[in-house]
Order: C-alpha cells, then sequence, then structure tokens
C-alpha cells in the first residue's frame, strides 16, 4: 500500500517541470523505495534472490541514465519547453511499464522454451556494448522513425504546441500536438532500449517477480532523475563506457551459463557496482578538471 501510495503521488506530481530540490527528494524516495523492497525480499524470499533484484536494479537504473541522453534530443527536436517535459514523460512512464510486463513475461516464456535464444541474447548484448562504447553520439531525427510517420498518416500534427494537450477537435477535425509526436518518439525509444535492458536482466535471473519489479522501480524513478540530472548529463561522459561494460559482462555471463559456467550473483552485482562506482567517479574527476560546463 505504501509503495503504491507512492507511485500515485509520483506520477502526479511531476505533470509539470519541478525544482532541483524536489526531483532529488523524489529521486532519494524511489532509490529508498527500492531499497526497502529489496530488503523485503531478502527477509521473506532469502539471499539470492535479494543480490539478483539489486543486480537487476542497478542495472536497468544504470540504462535509464543513457535514456535520459534520447529524451533531451527529443524535446529538443520538437521544441518542447520545460513546462510540458514533465507532462510527456509521465505517460511516457505509464505506457513504459506496459510494454515491459508485455516483453518480460514473453521473454521468459521463451526462453523456457527455447533455450538456443540465450546464445542469441548473449551476442546481442555483446553487440550493443560494442555500438555504446565505439559509436558516435547519435541524433534523433523524428523524420525517419516509423512511429511519428505513422502517427502522422493518422493524424494532422500542429506546427506548433498550443496548451498541453495531446489530441483535441478543430471544426469537427481530430488534430494532434506536437506533444503527442514527442510521446510516441518517447515511447518508441522505450522499446528499442527494452531490447537491451530485459535481455540483460534475464543474464541475472528468470524469476518473472525480480526481473519485473526491479525494472518497475528502476523506471518510475526516471522522472524525478531526469529533473534531477538533466542539466548535468554532459558531467557524466564515461559513464556509457561503463554501461557498455556491463552489457558486455551480462552478455558474456549469459554464454557462458550456456557452457556450463555459470558466474555467482555476488560476483556479478560486485563488478555492475564497482563498475558504476568507477564510470561515475572518472567522470566528475576529468570533468572538473577540464572544466565541463552544465547543458542549458
Amino acid at each position: 500500500m505504501t509503495v503504491m501510495l507512492a507511485i500515485d503521488l509520483g506520477l502526479n506530481r511531476y505533470s509539470h517541470r519541478i525544482g532541483m530540490r524536489e526531483a532529488l527528494i523524489w529521486s532519494c524516495v524511489w532509490v529508498t523505495l527500492a531499497l526497502l523492497f529489496n530488503l523485503g525480499i531478502y527477509l521473506t524470499l532469502g539471499r539470492e534472490p535479494a543480490l539478483e533484484f539489486l543486480a537487476g536494479y542497478l542495472i536497468e537504473k544504470s540504462l535509464s541514465v543513457d535514456n535520459l541522453f534520447v529524451f533531451i534530443m527529443i524535446f529538443a527536436a520538437f521544441g518542447i519547453g520545460e513546462r510540458f517535459q514533465g507532462r510527456i514523460l509521465k505517460w511516457g512512464i505509464i505506457g513504459a511499464l506496459v510494454m515491459r510486463a508485455i516483453f518480460i513475461f514473453a521473454g521468459i516464456e521463451l526462453l523456457a522454451n527455447f533455450r538456443w535464444l540465450f546464445w542469441i541474447f548473449g551476442v546481442l548484448l555483446i553487440f550493443t556494448a560494442a555500438k555504446m562504447a565505439f559509436g558516435g553520439e547519435g541524433t534523433v531525427r523524428p523524420e525517419r522513425n516509423l512511429a511519428v510517420r505513422l502517427v502522422k498518416r493518422v493524424l494532422p500534427i500542429t506546427r506548433r504546441v498550443h496548451g498541453d494537450w495531446f489530441l483535441t477537435r478543430r471544426r469537427g477535425m481530430l488534430i494532434g500536438s506536437p506533444l503527442l509526436v514527442a510521446l510516441v518518439m518517447v515511447e518508441a525509444s522505450d522499446v528499442i532500449f527494452a531490447l537491451d535492458s530485459i535481455p540483460a536482466i534475464f543474464a541475472i535471473t528468470l524469476d518473472p517477480f525480480i526481473v519485473f519489479t526491479s525494472n518497475v522501480f528502476a523506471i518510475l524513478g526516471l522522472r524525478a532523475l531526469y529533473f534531477l540530472l538533466a542539466g548535468v548529463l554532459d558531467l557524466f561522459a564515461y559513464l556509457k563506457y561503463g554501461i557498455s561494460f556491463i552489457l558486455a559482462f551480462v552478455g558474456v555471463k549469459m554464454l557462458l551459463a550456456m557452457l556450463g559456467i555459470h558466474v555467482p550473483i555476488a560476483l556479478s552485482l560486485a563488478v555492475i557496482a564497482l563498475t558504476l562506482a568507477t564510470a561515475i567517479a572518472t567522470s566528475l574527476f576529468l570533468g572538473k578538471r577540464s572544466g565541463t560546463k552544465r547543458i542549458g
């Protein structure tokens, strides 16, 4: 009940932009709730599931930070001001929860029946890691996005944002706002990220309860994290290398499991935590030395 109340308050609190202080408070709230939930798993289910949840949560949380860069580019591409960003993220997070649930339970069912998919997922994670580490920063091109093109074929879209609505009727005709198109791109980007993050946690566990709840807690704190870090994301320039290493690690872990070599969950958690701490510390240290400025 406490978690559901916090979820309800969190989803309705960020209809518009919030200040840095409030974002910090809510980020701490979400992390605290995740850790309390983790403690509950430890007390009721035992040490192994608790370590699996924590490892999965850290993987999903670190990958969600990478999502923030894409969100910033999407909002910039459509000229979405800070006033409406919270509203888009609110509905985006609801859609992400639904899609993740479908992907997770479908993926677990497939892996339970077709074990050879572990080979594909493992190779996919290693490929994604290499692409993230050595590929370019990437840009958002709405005109090339299939979902955006489909929306524009079905609905006329206004050139500018007029109010906080996604859809409205004018002269009896249903029309869309750039907010709707931005929301569609946010949802489409989450589908792409889910193809990376969900196989990554499958390398940790196939327990649907652990996989789903770790995803939920990571996603629910995403909006608060966005408003907290949106202006300073450039300070974490080396975080993507840490995330790519984690993806490569869990990809190799998945392949080793197919060969009968199982990496202990405690070791996996230690590698993930140490990698994230090293990437963040390196980013902050080198960022200060180079005099990196904030975005915006």
